[in-house]
């Protein structure tokens, strides 16, 4: 049974319904609020206390020149892009080969297959955090970009298998055996077919993991240690000082840190709603 449209609620309803709105993205845009507040807030008002009210003196240049001159954010910021685009690149490359051969190849076994990537997704990260430490420090890539990149590409491929097969799925099966009689190879296939066709897919998989791989602290903490591997998300946490904190500069350092994320989708709006309604109506 389907929800009634808000439309066609009770008029008391549809009127608490439209009242709580405002209040629920005050409430959700808040703290995003206050960090941007606090990032141009000058370091003497944090001194006297002054956290709520506006700030009497702006310090938006001084704050953000400081959290990119003055603490290593470039090196930061260029590992998180070292880890993050090839994750993506590796993540979606495997996900779009296997969700290709899940969705068109009839075979014995291939729903336990489907099963075996998605089941991964289901472990709780705590679990795997010793073994997956420990088998960094065995092969020698503990501290390492590539530890992190390798370890991303291996648990996203699960999720964006799963999200790709169930859209190659939708896709007329007709067009794949037209093109296997005419003679093309199951490579041509993938490649000249199957990818152009579910180019809104692999936008909006795109951005998600994109998104998880960027905000990632997690994992990024557990297989690095100190700066040389740090992404952006570990350098913004290193920006507490042991008995003071310049609370403006790590709120400048965190708008720099989420600024990627948000241009992304932005840039990518268009493409990442086609591609979550992509096959939600025939006709």
């Amino acid at each position: 049974m389907y929800p009634l449209p808000v439309d066609r609620w009770k008029p008391f309803n549809r009127a608490l319904y439209k009242a709580s709105l405002p209040l629920a993205l005050l409430v959700w845009l808040l703290p995003m609020l206050a960090v941007l507040v606090t990032s141009i807030r000058s370091s003497e008002e944090l001194s006297q206390g002054n956290y709520w009210t506006w700030p009497k003196h702006f310090a938006l240049w001084d704050n953000y020149s400081a959290a990119l001159t003055q603490t290593p954010m470039l090196h930061y910021f260029a590992n998180s892009v070292l880890i993050t685009v090839p994750s993506v690149l590796g993540a979606m490359l495997l996900a779009s080969m296997a969700g290709f051969a899940l969705a068109t190849y009839r075979f014995r076994g291939n729903t336990a297959v489907l099963f075996a990537f998605v089941a991964g997704n289901f472990v709780p990260v705590q679990i795997l955090m010793i073994p997956v430490r420990d088998m960094a420090l065995k092969v020698g890539l503990y501290n390492t970009v590539w530890a992190l990149v390798i370890f991303h590409v291996a648990f996203q491929t699960g999720f964006c298998t799963l999200f790709l097969r169930n859209f190659i799925k939708q896709l007329p099966f007709e067009l794949i055996e037209a093109a296997r009689v005419e003679g093309a190879s199951e490579w041509t296939v993938y490649a000249r077919i199957v990818l152009p066709l579910i180019r809104p897919a692999l936008a909006a998989l795109g951005i998600l993991v994109f998104t998880f791989v960027w905000n990632d602290y997690f994992w990024a903490l557990c297989l690095t240690q100190g700066d040389a591997a740090a992404p952006i998300t570990v350098g913004v946490a290193a920006l507490k000082g042991q008995w003071t904190t310049a609370w403006n500069l790590v709120a400048a350092g965190s708008v720099l840190a989420a600024l990627p994320s948000v241009l992304m989708f932005f840039a990518m709006q268009k493409h990442f709603v086609a591609g979550l309604t992509f096959g939600a109506s025939k006709g």
